[in-house]
């Protein structure tokens, strides 16, 4: 199960903890509990403070970041090549100097020293010379014929890729927030409607009591009455736990350091929707999560491109200034008697180095397995479309019936306060019995929970879908 799934889940459980008010009845207590204390929260922030912070110092989202950093740090990798190059060497050698007509390659493992000076041996002998060598040299290149830009595309598109992907975090940690937000707001209405149905229970309790002991009722009144409170301090004590959870959960959302994490302010209005397919066009357009997958399927093509572009010719200067001496005995002329192996004989070279790979297979084979890695990104970017599409509409039918319930929610909490002052005036008339009130109390408190449940449902449908749209301004590159 996805991590943000999982969350919204333990948020929506938090709200909905206190629906055990309308449990059954418990047997009657005569000893009622202390009131609950509910934990207090550190600190308190409004939505728009809680978004800010988690902005700023939420650990997932930081970590988003930094990885565009490093990726904006590699699109100056392949750019580098056109910066001139230098380096120096020195060396000193002992060994044999027995030159041939033999032709051999320059192989990068094996390091072949140049010995053509010397004269040809038809037998060669085993007695060493010394060498010595120091030199510098500088290399520039003047036309890569668009290879360092093919592969410079690659490095931005993989930057454009983490940047999409730090907006989809950014997006998934505010509705993060949002739905924490919300949750702590509904738990908290959810705690006053089982607070109230407590109290409306004890006062009913003591009313049952002197019913009874004036004649006015049975005591079979007063034993129901006893059970009913002792079943909405139950409600109350679940609903207080919903809200200490919800409370926790808002501030790992938000990463405050704090344990506890309390909603000040109220929450917004809800925000009506646009229409379905202008919502539509906003998600495929501006959603980061289809974004970054059109980032992938453009970084797989000039991937592709970076890779055949390795066949392309490469124009370099090189210019090199040295200094040599040797013992060995020279092919013409003898050797310097005045510096022996010393480097002292100065040298200095100025080259265009023209360089075609003009077919290379391995090159080729890895050109091919790119291409097909561009047919998995396209498919991939076609899957998440198509998931896309499915997540709006389902977003607008969630929309659309938390909004129609709010309104049936509404009434029922009417209703049920209308029902249960019928039925309290009927007890204190003597006209109704206790189980008649205390089903009118049932009726009332799970109307208003529903009706605290229903509006947080409702603030986090139309979020999502302001999730899905991308509806906030992005934060500045």
């Amino acid at each position: 199960m996805p991590h943000h799934a999982a969350v919204s889940i333990r948020l929506s459980g938090a709200i909905a903890a206190a629906a055990a008010v309308i449990a059954s009845p418990v047997r009657a207590a005569t000893e009622m509990p202390p009131p609950l204390a509910v934990m207090a929260a550190a600190r308190a922030m409004t939505l728009d403070e809680a978004l800010r912070y988690a902005r700023a110092h939420q650990p997932s989202l930081q970590s988003a970041l930094a990885r565009v950093t490093a990726a904006a740090a590699d699109t100056r990798v392949p750019r580098a090549q056109w910066l001139p190059s230098f380096g120096a060497t020195a060396q000193a050698l002992e060994g044999t100097t027995n030159n041939s007509t033999a032709s051999y390659l320059s192989v990068r493992e094996v390091g072949i020293p140049r010995i053509g000076g010397t004269p040809v041996e038809s037998t060669g002998s085993f007695h060493p010379s010394a060498s010595t060598l120091a030199a510098i040299g500088a290399g520039q290149e003047v036309f890569d014929f668009g290879r360092i830009a093919a592969q410079a595309a690659v490095a931005d598109v993989a930057y454009e890729a983490e940047r999409d992907r730090a907006d989809a975090e950014r997006l998934r940690i505010e509705l993060l927030v949002k739905e924490a937000y919300f949750a702590v707001h509904g738990a908290r209405a959810v705690l006053r409607a089982a607070e109230d149905a407590y109290n409306r229970a004890r006062v009913h309790r003591d009313m049952a009591a002197a019913a009874v002991k004036s004649g006015l009722h049975a005591p079979i009144e007063l034993t129901r009455a006893e059970a009913d409170l002792t079943r909405f301090d139950v409600g109350r004590i679940r609903a207080s736990g919903g809200l200490d959870t919800a409370r926790v959960l808002f501030a790992a959302a938000v990463g405050v350091g704090d344990r506890t994490l309390d909603a000040a302010g109220e929450p917004p209005s809800l925000r009506p929707a646009p229409a379905l397919e202008a919502g539509l066009k906003l998600a495929l357009e501006r959603d980061p999560v289809l974004e970054e997958a059109r980032a992938r399927l453009r970084g797989a093509e000039a991937v592709t491109r970076a890779i055949a572009a390795e066949l392309r010719p490469d124009l370099q200067l090189s210019a090199t200034f040295s200094q040599r001496g040797g013992a060995a005995t020279p092919s013409s002329g003898p050797p310097s008697p005045d510096y022996g192996p010393l480097p002292v004989v100065p040298n200095w070279d100025l080259g265009l180095v023209l360089r075609w790979p003009i077919y290379d297979p391995v090159v080729a084979a890895r050109r091919d397995a790119a291409a097909k890695r561009e047919e998995v990104a396209r498919a991939d970017l076609a899957s998440q479309a198509q998931q896309e599409t499915a997540a709006v509409q389902q977003g607008y039918v969630a929309v659309q019936l938390a909004q129609a319930a709010l309104v049936g929610l509404q009434r029922a909490v009417e209703a049920a306060q209308a029902n249960y002052a019928q039925a309290e005036a009927r007890f204190k008339a003597g006209l109704g019995t206790s189980l008649e009130l205390a089903d009118a109390e049932t009726v009332r408190t799970d109307a208003e929970i529903q009706l605290a449940v229903g509006r947080y449902e409702a603030l986090r449908a139309r979020a999502f879908l302001t999730r899905l749209f991308a509806e906030e301004e992005r934060e500045p590159r």
